[in-house]
C-alpha cells in the first residue's frame, strides 16, 4: 500500500491510475474524481512506479495533450469512461 493525499492505495489502485493515466482520452480530473488525487501526485506516483525511460515517454505525450485536461477538452466531450470500464472491478465510476 501507498500513501498519496492521505489516503491509503492498494496496488490494484495503483495498477489502475497508471493504466488511467495512459489512457489519451482519461483526464487527470477522472483520476482524481475517482482515486481523490491531484495531477501533481499522479505525475509523482508515475515517476515513482514506472521505468525513467518509461516515466519520460509518458510525460512527452502527456504535456500539452487536450484530451489528458477537461478545461482544455471540447465541450463535445463529455465523458472519461474506457470501453473496458465495466469490465474492470471496484470500479466507482462505473457504478454510479
Amino acid at each position: 500500500m501507498t500513501k498519496a493525499n492521505d489516503k491509503l492505495l492498494t496496488e490494484k489502485d495503483i495498477d489502475r491510475i497508471i493504466e488511467m493515466a495512459w489512457e489519451d482520452r482519461t483526464t487527470f480530473e477522472a483520476i482524481e474524481i475517482q482515486f481523490g488525487i491531484a495531477e501533481k501526485e499522479v505525475i509523482a506516483l508515475m515517476r515513482r512506479e514506472i521505468k525513467a525511460s518509461s516515466f519520460r515517454m509518458w510525460r512527452k505525450r502527456t504535456n500539452g495533450r487536450f484530451t489528458k485536461h477537461a478545461a482544455l477538452r471540447s465541450d463535445a466531450v463529455n465523458r472519461f469512461k474506457c470501453k473496458s470500464q465495466r469490465l474492470i472491478t471496484n470500479n466507482k465510476i462505473s457504478k454510479r
